[in-house]
């Protein structure tokens, strides 16, 4: 990998950790419905010049059906899931749950498509779930203020992410990057369209969630997508979807120094799991091969 994409991918990493950052700042005067309205609304603003300009409205136009599709499970159901955690989720806490995205991707597609799913790489994923559970372990609590619900949110996101990848795999394969993020973007926004409306806040945002918003749909959704594309342009995706072990290291950082979030034992242990079984399952990492020994005959 070149320093260029090396930076490049570093920089992507600490893009999407700040998006659990702006989430926690901006969610607790816009709402979940609202905020998340505004996120793929103002991204899919972003994102459509350049469609435009490189002839990509047609083919969205055409394959609008399976888009609208992954704009509801890639963006719509997981930003508004992410979004209702935020509420009581620590940024951290959020951005270590979103790394076991791939390994919902490669059992989608084990029992799906029936992608080929050889025994290390299996392992490697029921190593990543024991990641999930050892990180929500004691915060399942569903009493009257317990934060169960939120956490279900936050692991189930990943899910749908999982899902969609599968999906696009399967009747998007011949669809562009830039087509596919442009079009369920604002397949997204006409998802969440009902349910911001209905919950609209009465009173004024302030400034300092407007500013936390701006950010979590230009920088972190719409740029970061741009970002995304040359990045896999340059490495290949392999390459590329190692940005999923960076994420948690800025999204636990972020959550730090801006939201004197606390850094657990629990959170560290949880992360170290999820992110060597996820290794394990991209195949990034391969166990030990045995080594027989022996004599060769004459």
């Amino acid at each position: 990998m070149r320093r260029r994409d090396l930076l490049d991918l570093l920089l992507l990493a600490a893009v999407w950790g700040g998006s659990f950052l702006f989430m926690r700042i901006a969610v607790p005067e816009f709402g979940p419905g609202p905020l998340m309205e505004l996120r793929v609304g103002l991204a899919a603003l972003t994102l459509l010049p350049l469609a435009l300009l490189r002839g990509r409205l047609p083919l969205i136009a055409r394959r609008w059906k399976a888009i609208l599709v992954v704009g509801a499970l890639n963006s719509a159901v997981p930003f508004l899931l992410y979004a209702y955690a935020a509420q009581s989720l620590g940024a951290g806490f959020m951005s270590v749950a979103n790394a076991v995205t791939p390994v919902w991707g490669a059992v989608i597609g084990w029992l799906w498509l029936k992608d080929r799913l050889p025994w290390g790489r299996a392992l490697g994923l029921a190593i990543a779930l024991l990641g999930i559970v050892v990180l929500v372990w004691d915060k399942l609590d569903f009493g009257a203020g317990g934060h169960g619900p939120a956490v279900l949110a936050a692991v189930s996101a990943p899910l749908f992410y999982g899902i969609a990848a599968n999906w696009a795999k399967r009747f998007l394969g011949d669809v562009d990057a830039l087509s596919n993020a442009t079009g369920s973007m604002i397949a997204a926004a006409l998802v969440l369209a009902p349910l911001a409306i209905a919950t609209w806040p009465a009173q004024p945002v302030s400034w300092h969630a407007w500013g936390a918003t701006i950010a979590l749909a230009l920088v972190c959704t719409g740029t970061a997508y741009i970002m995304f594309f040359r990045l896999i342009a340059s490495v290949g995706p392999t390459g590329a979807v190692s940005v999923t072990f960076l994420v948690p290291v800025f999204g636990v950082l972020w959550g730090v120094w801006f939201l004197d979030e606390v850094l657990t034992s629990q959170i560290l242990a949880g992360a170290a799991v999820i992110l060597v079984g996820t290794a394990l399952a991209l195949g990034l990492v391969r166990w030990p091969r045995r080594q027989v020994s022996g004599s060769a005959g004459a």
